[in-house]
């Protein structure tokens, strides 16, 4: 204490002398500093306690403590419903993927099978359109040659042909005609 009031004394002192400085030694400063902060907060705290401010401090603390965790639960909340949304909507991605390539492989599938049945009847149809023709054409042939044979045979009949021979194919056919129709009765 003496130490306090020797330190105040001094301050006095100096003031008087009409000058100022700053006193070094660390050991007489730091009481007087010591004092003037105490005699401070008593002068201005006389109502207010310190075990009031740190429970109100304390008060504020845990309440944004208690808000932080409930921001952060909330925020968790969320973050495993947008996790979930997006496992279904990858899923259903996943499935719209798997069924666009099943799909596109069916329809390519029933492209080339179309195509080959498309085709198929065509190489049938060039088939029946060349038999057809061959047919056409043979048929013309026989006719041709039909015809050039009954021409030839009716030359050769015309030119060998007299009424006598004329007159004996007549009966003959007449008497088969006759024997047909006795068999048919």
């Amino acid at each position: 204490m003496k130490n306090i009031t020797d330190s105040f004394v001094s301050l006095v002192r100096w003031s008087f002398a009409g000058s100022f400085g700053f006193n070094t030694d660390i050991l007489a400063t730091n009481p007087i500093n010591l004092s003037v902060v105490l005699g401070v907060l008593i002068f201005f705290g006389k109502g207010v306690r310190v075990s009031d401010l740190l429970d109100n401090r304390k008060r504020k603390i845990l309440n944004t403590i208690r808000n932080s965790e409930e921001l952060q639960g909330g925020a968790i909340q969320r973050l495993e419903k947008a996790r979930a949304r997006l496992r279904k909507v990858e899923r259903e991605a996943d499935q719209f993927r798997v069924n666009g390539y099943s799909e596109i492989e069916r329809e390519k599938l029933n492209l080339i099978k179309s195509t080959y049945k498309t085709l198929e009847e065509l190489e049938n149809y060039k088939n029946e359109t060349i038999r057809f023709d061959h047919q056409r054409a043979v048929q013309q042939v026989r006719q041709q040659v039909f015809q050039q044979v009954l021409k030839g045979a009716r030359g050769t009949l015309n030119s060998s042909l007299n009424k006598e021979l004329h007159l004996r194919t007549i009966s003959e056919n007449i008497d088969t005609f006759e024997a047909m129709a006795e068999i048919t009765d």
